[in-house]
């Protein structure tokens, strides 16, 4: 199964170049974020038309997820992050596909830092955190995938000093993306290229593509049901230089199913 996520920066602008990366590449599932459309201007005729079957949550302006399937529809099974009935920004969706739940997130980017922003950015991680831990508990096949708007390590960014005061790369954000992947999830990108330097997004100025001066911030974490059928990882970079690109290129996974481990049973309570 082929897994990707992919951070279009506004789906209408972005259209054509979605569509090109899908014939090409055919991922079975495709997470996307930062959509900035309203949930009836989503193009859905046309990623029908290219063969998949979408579920997503819009939201006019800014944020926005989907998740594409191909050759079959995934069934919705969570639509916006637990943990804050106030909240309204469109983040975070849920689907079971063929036997795997996958769960795409675009994690706030928090800046300025300090400020409201940071502190919706870190108050958002830790709702992430807690239902992450009910994902895991249940010892299912997980997949979440999505822009987490975090560099983990220095290995991850371009010039790491000078991103120090950054919210994406403030150590409080470092910390809550380190205290979720101790529950157990594995880092699919960092796991097959453990020492390389690679990228998944470039800002638009001073040539930042030309310059390789990019962000790891695009992730895939597995749960341990999964980790075993991990076999590949990549991010499509060339994607970041074509004609009215995303400043974020595609980054995949493959996973071999007959690898993973199989769901464990939930445990009885004790008898009283």
């Amino acid at each position: 199964m082929l897994i990707a996520t992919f951070n279009v920066n506004g789906i209408t602008s972005r259209l054509p170049a979605l569509l090109q990366w899908l014939e090409e590449k055919q991922p079975d599932v495709a997470c996307l974020q930062e959509l900035k459309a309203p949930q009836e201007k989503f193009p859905e005729l046309a990623i029908r038309d290219a063969g998949y079957h979408p579920i997503w949550l819009g939201q006019k302006s800014w944020n926005g997820v989907a998740i594409l399937t191909r050759g079959e529809a995934a069934q919705e099974v969570r639509r916006g992050l637990p943990g804050d009935d106030a909240d309204e920004q469109s983040r975070y969706l849920e689907a079971a596909y063929q036997g795997v739940l996958i769960a795409c997130l675009y994690l706030p980017n928090g800046n300025p830092a300090p400020g409201p922003k940071f502190d919706y950015k870190l108050a958002w991680f830790e709702r992430l955190i807690a239902h992450a831990a009910e994902l895991m508990a249940t010892g299912a096949p997980v997949v979440l995938a999505g822009d987490f708007n975090v560099m983990p390590t220095e290995l991850d960014v371009y010039k790491p000093e000078r991103w120090l005061t950054d919210a994406l790369f403030r150590p409080e954000t470092r910390a809550a993306f380190h205290k979720l992947v101790a529950q157990g999830w594995t880092d699919s990108l960092r796991t097959m290229h453990p020492d390389q330097r690679i990228y998944t997004f470039w800002d638009y100025f001073r040539n930042a593509y030309g310059r390789d001066a990019g962000l790891r911030i695009d992730h895939l974490l597995l749960s341990p049901a999964l980790a075993p059928a991990l076999t590949a990882a990549g991010v499509d970079r060339d994607v970041r230089g074509r004609e009215k690109p995303s400043d974020h290129a595609p980054t995949w996974i493959e996973l071999d199913l007959a690898r993973a481990a199989k769901p464990r049973a939930k445990r009885k309570a004790a008898a009283s």
